[in-house]
């Protein structure tokens, strides 16, 4: 069939529409455009003088077995002036696929403006404490360790900030995907997390973590179900 086609591409605020024509025929599609975290509330804050803007995101707090895992990371105030593409693919870590991360993280590691911490809860504490408590237990312990000097930001991943926590922070809900600094924080965060649940996959080799990294899969309920649960397991947490 002879068939002429045309091409038309018009932008809305995050979405374009393609029209393809096809012996007469016309379809329409929209495709919805990714945005990727950006560095807008940063540059914010440092025109307001604050002298480090800092990141902070968890990773593991659905789990049922394994800390839950806290990075707070920072970069260096020069870094947000500089035009650079080593870090264009940094997203929201759930988004990204585990060897993306890992190169990110590298980068990350590897950037003589990046500086970061990382803090647990294990799971006694998690069960002692409950996950929330202890998940933002792990953000002041990390956020005290990174900060530096005075008139620090702290943005925070999530609905809720951190307790008593003497530094000024904001809480935003969705942040891994909107704020380039703790999108880093949660690459950072993941990374770390997923080696180590791999390490506890060789110490208790029953219940597949390097697969499922502690989170509640059908395969993870199914070995739980034969032969109980472990040291590093959340008591605390359904795991039937």
């Amino acid at each position: 069939m002879s068939a002429s086609s045309s091409l038309q591409m018009s932008q809305g605020r995050s979405r374009y529409t393609i029209v393809l024509s096809i012996a007469c025929v016309t379809q329409t599609f929209q495709i919805t455009m990714i945005k990727l975290p950006n560095k807008d509330i940063e540059r914010k804050y440092i025109r307001l003088r604050y002298n480090q803007i800092i990141g902070v995101d968890e990773v593991g707090m659905g789990c049922l077995a394994g800390p839950v895992v806290v990075c707070a990371g920072y970069f260096d105030k020069r870094y947000y002036s500089i035009k650079s593409n080593e870090l264009s693919g940094v997203n929201d870590s759930k988004l990204l696929s585990a060897n993306k991360r890992e190169e990110i993280a590298r980068s990350l590691i590897r950037n003589k403006y990046f500086r970061y911490k990382i803090c647990l809860c294990h799971p006694r504490t998690i069960d002692r404490l409950n996950i929330h408590k202890a998940s933002k237990l792990a953000m002041k312990r990390a956020v005290s360790t990174i900060t530096r000097g005075t008139h620090a930001m702290v943005l925070v991943d999530g609905l809720h900030k951190i307790s008593n926590l003497k530094i000024e922070q904001r809480a935003i809900t969705k942040g891994d995907s909107k704020v380039f600094v703790i999108a880093c924080a949660s690459i950072i965060a993941k990374v770390y997390r997923d080696k180590l649940m791999v390490k506890y996959a060789k110490k208790y080799p029953q219940y597949g973590f390097e697969i499922h990294k502690g989170y509640g899969t059908k395969l993870h309920y199914v070995r739980l179900a034969v032969v109980g649960p472990c040291d590093i397991h959340r008591k605390s947490f359904r795991l039937s």
